[in-house]
């Protein structure tokens, strides 16, 4: 049973046997995913007020793919694809198997979406037109993903029209962590025929502000609880990137990647080079950094990554209207959280990709802006799309 708020009212839909049955019975499918060793998430234990708000749980699917969400922080709790049998399913986004471990989680951006500034800002400040503004500082002397509650700790409206659908929208309010602004933002989830996680962020405000919002899962391609991520295959259509300070701001630099570890133009293993004895590998722990996407554009997305899953043989290529990537390998992970089938985030047992615009831009006048001003409206689309090698 799924709860789904629609047009401002609760209504529970029972879609087939469980929450987390890839495919029903279908006259029309010639493949389903096979079932039996899919595992059933209690969406009751989604169900809680939080800030004042009903948190729940909410799935969109097809014959081949399911992600379930949860509206605090309108993230993804879990992304179930086929294997390269193309029947067994593989949680590949790693996460809790209830509300309350998100809310005490040492890591709090598990999954969610990111704002109102994913990355980020160097000493939690930055000004626009004269006036200085100051966000919580929850990043050593910086600012990050938003500030200390960002929009991965607020409750999102949702709306599911279809059962490949599902739209978070949130407001929020001038003043909120600092930044100045109402900002109306909206987070639009589809999940197509061609096993696309198609994401659509869009927003408007009536101050300028700084905007930048992207998605920030946990992913392992092999499944969640499979072990490091090191032998995946990476391949990031990127030229250059964003250097970085010993806190992770950037320096202003465009640097070319040719001759340096963090060139993955020809796919490599995450491992490959990581503990290389490289000042950037060593401020960042490992690969922390953006990436400047130079890949081929086709229908206005530019193609930014392909990973493969070494044991599974998913295989996830990334696209986005956005110029640059954020590639983290799990350097920051401690063991000290249970995900949905009782393992650790252990060291780098999960990477993430965010697409976004280059961190700290508010400061950084050679960045490409992310400032979005009154009458404008903020709009980009992400898509992670998910095949497996027969």
């Amino acid at each position: 049973m799924s709860i789904y708020k629609i047009n401002g009212a609760f209504f529970s839909v029972a879609i087939c046997a469980s929450a987390f049955l890839l495919s029903c019975n279908n006259s029309q499918s010639t493949k389903t995913m096979d079932t039996t060793s899919a595992k059933a998430l209690d969406t009751l234990a989604f169900s809680k007020i939080i800030h004042g708000k009903k948190a729940s749980s909410y799935e969109i699917r097809n014959e081949q793919m399911t992600v379930h969400f949860t509206n605090y922080g309108a993230r993804i709790v879990g992304l179930w694809i086929a294997d390269n049998e193309g029947r067994k399913p593989i949680d590949v986004v790693v996460g809790f198997k209830n509300i309350d471990d998100y809310l005490k989680s040492t890591e709090s951006f598990f999954g969610a979406t990111i704002g109102r500034y994913g990355n980020r800002i160097a000493g939690g400040k930055f000004t626009i037109d004269g006036i200085e503004y100051h966000i919580p500082l929850n990043n050593g002397p910086n600012a990050l993903h938003g500030g200390s509650k960002g929009f991965h700790d607020v409750v999102w409206d949702a709306e599911q029209p279809d059962g490949k659908t599902l739209i978070f929208t949130y407001f929020s309010k001038d003043g909120e962590e600092g930044f100045p602004g109402n900002l109306s933002a909206k987070v639009t989830y589809t999940i197509t025929e061609n096993n696309e996680l198609r994401i659509e962020y869009e927003a408007t405000t009536d101050k300028k502000t700084p905007v930048n919002l992207t998605n920030h899962a946990f992913f392992n391609l092999n499944g969640e609880g499979s072990g490091e991520i090191l032998n995946h295959s990476v391949q990031i259509f990127a030229n250059k990137f964003n250097p970085v300070d010993s806190t992770l701001i950037p320096t202003g630099e465009l640097l070319s990647v040719a001759n340096t570890p963090l060139d993955f133009n020809s796919a490599k293993t995450i491992g490959e080079r990581i503990n290389a004895d490289d000042e950037q590998l060593i401020f960042g722990n490992g690969y922390d950094h953006n990436y400047v996407l130079s890949g081929k554009k086709e229908n206005k997305l530019r193609h930014a990554a392909t990973v493969k899953g070494d044991k599974s043989g998913i295989k996830m290529d990334i696209f986005t209207q956005e110029p640059g990537m954020q590639f983290y390998s799990g350097n920051f992970m401690q063991g000290k959280n249970i995900f949905k089938n009782g393992s650790k985030d252990n060291f780098r047992t999960a990477f993430a990709m965010e697409t976004q615009h280059f961190p700290d831009s508010p400061n950084q006048p050679s960045f490409p802006s992310t400032i979005l001003n009154p009458g404008e409206k903020y709009r980009t689309i992400s898509i992670y799309k998910f095949t497996t090698k027969k």
